[in-house]
């Protein structure tokens, strides 16, 4: 199994109306793609220095059913979303 996680930090000027579009536009996306088995994303409630805005996990099988869902069409149009509202993200990928 692979496990991703991404952490997002927004810009400031944000709009909080973007941002839950964004919350809701990822949580649709289990019932989108199939390679993902399990799927997780929240806002950060501590708001320290080093927090970001938001983290999202998700499992899947292995490498090949995250690459299939990373060029997946709903998850590129919810990765064009974060893109206009993003200062920047980081992520992990591996196995457990």
């Amino acid at each position: 199994m692979l496990k991703h996680i991404v952490f997002i930090k927004f810009k400031p000027e944000a709009a909080e109306a973007d941002i839950v579009d964004i919350e809701k536009s990822l949580n649709a996306l289990p019932g989108l793609i199939k390679e993902i088995l399990s799927f997780s994303c929240g806002r950060d409630v501590i708001r320290s220095e080093r927090s970001y805005d938001l983290a999202l996990i998700a499992d899947f099988d292995d490498l090949e059913a995250l690459d299939r869902y990373q060029v997946h069409p709903d998850h590129q149009a919810v990765v064009a979303k974060i893109k206009l509202v993003a200062a920047g993200s980081v992520a992990v990928d591996y196995n457990c």
